[in-house]
Protein backbone atom coordinates (compact mmCIF):
# COMPACT_ATOMS: atom_id res chain seq x y z
CA UNK A 1 0.00 0.00 0.00
CA UNK A 2 2.99 2.48 1.03
CA UNK A 3 5.78 2.61 -1.05
CA UNK A 4 9.24 3.23 1.17
CA UNK A 5 11.39 5.78 -0.08
CA UNK A 6 14.88 5.21 -0.15
CA UNK A 7 16.07 8.73 0.28
CA UNK A 8 14.82 9.37 4.02
CA UNK A 9 16.42 9.32 6.85
CA UNK A 10 13.38 9.32 9.18
CA UNK A 11 15.01 8.09 12.24
CA UNK A 12 17.75 10.64 12.40
CA UNK A 13 16.62 13.47 11.25
CA UNK A 14 17.47 16.60 13.19
CA UNK A 15 16.35 19.36 11.44
CA UNK A 16 13.39 19.77 8.16
CA UNK A 17 13.59 23.08 5.52
CA UNK A 18 9.52 22.11 4.54
CA UNK A 19 8.20 22.75 1.13
CA UNK A 20 7.02 26.11 2.06
CA UNK A 21 9.86 27.57 3.54
CA UNK A 22 12.54 30.08 2.08
CA UNK A 23 15.92 30.92 3.28
CA UNK A 24 18.57 33.11 2.44
CA UNK A 25 21.68 32.74 3.72
CA UNK A 26 24.76 29.95 4.78
CA UNK A 27 23.41 27.74 7.10
CA UNK A 28 25.88 25.79 9.49
CA UNK A 29 25.31 22.93 12.08
CA UNK A 30 25.02 19.38 12.45
CA UNK A 31 22.98 16.09 12.45
CA UNK A 32 20.69 15.65 9.93
CA UNK A 33 18.75 17.70 7.48
CA UNK A 34 16.16 17.53 5.06
CA UNK A 35 15.31 20.20 2.68
CA UNK A 36 12.13 19.88 0.67
CA UNK A 37 12.17 24.23 0.54
CA UNK A 38 14.20 26.50 -1.23
CA UNK A 39 17.44 27.23 0.58
CA UNK A 40 19.55 30.55 -1.60
CA UNK A 41 23.07 29.98 0.51
CA UNK A 42 25.87 27.88 1.44
CA UNK A 43 25.35 24.76 3.54
CA UNK A 44 28.05 23.45 5.73
CA UNK A 45 26.43 20.27 8.16
CA UNK A 46 28.49 18.10 10.12
CA UNK A 47 26.04 15.01 8.92
CA UNK A 48 24.01 14.02 6.29
CA UNK A 49 21.74 15.88 4.10
CA UNK A 50 18.41 14.82 1.95
CA UNK A 51 17.56 17.00 -0.46
CA UNK A 52 13.76 15.93 -1.43
CA UNK A 53 11.97 15.80 -4.76
CA UNK A 54 10.78 19.15 -4.13
CA UNK A 55 14.16 20.50 -2.46
CA UNK A 56 16.24 23.59 -4.24
CA UNK A 57 19.45 24.29 -3.53
CA UNK A 58 21.45 27.09 -5.28
CA UNK A 59 24.67 27.27 -3.09
CA UNK A 60 27.32 24.92 -2.57
CA UNK A 61 26.62 22.22 0.13
CA UNK A 62 29.62 20.41 2.51
CA UNK A 63 28.23 17.01 4.49
CA UNK A 64 29.03 13.72 5.00
CA UNK A 65 26.18 11.89 3.25
CA UNK A 66 24.19 13.65 0.71
CA UNK A 67 20.69 11.64 -0.86
CA UNK A 68 19.59 14.19 -3.72
CA UNK A 69 16.21 13.63 -5.49
CA UNK A 70 15.75 17.82 -6.12
CA UNK A 71 17.96 20.18 -7.29
CA UNK A 72 21.16 21.36 -6.05
CA UNK A 73 22.81 24.79 -8.49
CA UNK A 74 26.36 24.16 -6.71
CA UNK A 75 29.35 22.25 -5.82
CA UNK A 76 28.79 19.27 -3.68
CA UNK A 77 31.74 18.28 -1.22
CA UNK A 78 30.56 15.16 0.22
CA UNK A 79 33.09 13.41 2.72
CA UNK A 80 31.75 9.69 2.09
CA UNK A 81 28.78 9.29 -0.50
CA UNK A 82 26.88 11.51 -3.05
CA UNK A 83 23.82 9.57 -4.50
CA UNK A 84 21.38 11.41 -7.18
CA UNK A 85 17.88 9.46 -7.54
CA UNK A 86 16.36 9.16 -10.70
CA UNK A 87 14.18 12.76 -10.03
CA UNK A 88 17.80 14.66 -8.76
CA UNK A 89 19.53 17.20 -10.77
CA UNK A 90 22.71 18.53 -9.75
CA UNK A 91 24.43 21.45 -11.79
CA UNK A 92 27.79 22.01 -10.59
CA UNK A 93 31.38 20.68 -9.47
CA UNK A 94 31.96 17.91 -6.65
CA UNK A 95 34.58 16.14 -4.72
CA UNK A 96 33.22 12.68 -3.50
CA UNK A 97 34.40 9.23 -2.10
CA UNK A 98 31.79 7.21 -3.70
CA UNK A 99 29.36 8.61 -5.96
CA UNK A 100 26.34 6.93 -7.08
CA UNK A 101 23.56 8.42 -9.83
CA UNK A 102 20.61 6.53 -10.50
CA UNK A 103 18.90 6.14 -14.39
CA UNK A 104 17.45 9.64 -15.54
CA UNK A 105 19.15 11.24 -12.36
CA UNK A 106 20.87 14.70 -14.28
CA UNK A 107 24.51 15.47 -13.57
CA UNK A 108 26.49 18.07 -15.23
CA UNK A 109 30.16 18.94 -14.07
CA UNK A 110 33.45 17.84 -13.17
CA UNK A 111 33.79 14.96 -9.97
CA UNK A 112 36.93 14.63 -8.49
CA UNK A 113 37.23 11.51 -6.47
CA UNK A 114 38.85 11.35 -2.81
CA UNK A 115 40.75 8.40 -2.31
CA UNK A 116 44.08 7.82 -1.12
CA UNK A 117 44.15 4.85 -3.56
CA UNK A 118 43.50 6.87 -6.48
CA UNK A 119 46.15 9.68 -5.19
CA UNK A 120 48.96 6.42 -5.08
CA UNK A 121 47.51 5.05 -8.75
CA UNK A 122 47.74 8.42 -10.25
CA UNK A 123 51.34 8.97 -8.49
CA UNK A 124 52.62 5.58 -9.50
CA UNK A 125 51.22 5.90 -13.08
CA UNK A 126 53.37 9.80 -13.92
CA UNK A 127 56.50 7.69 -12.50
CA UNK A 128 55.83 4.59 -14.83
CA UNK A 129 55.23 7.01 -17.93
CA UNK A 130 58.62 9.27 -16.91
CA UNK A 131 61.45 6.12 -17.25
Amino acid sequence: MFKKKEDVIVEDLDSLIGENIKITGKIEGKGNLRVDGFIEGDINYEGNIVVGETGKVYGNIKANDISLAGTIHGNVDSKTKLVILPTGTLIGDIQVSSFVVHENAKFDGNCKMLSNNVTELHSKSKAENSK
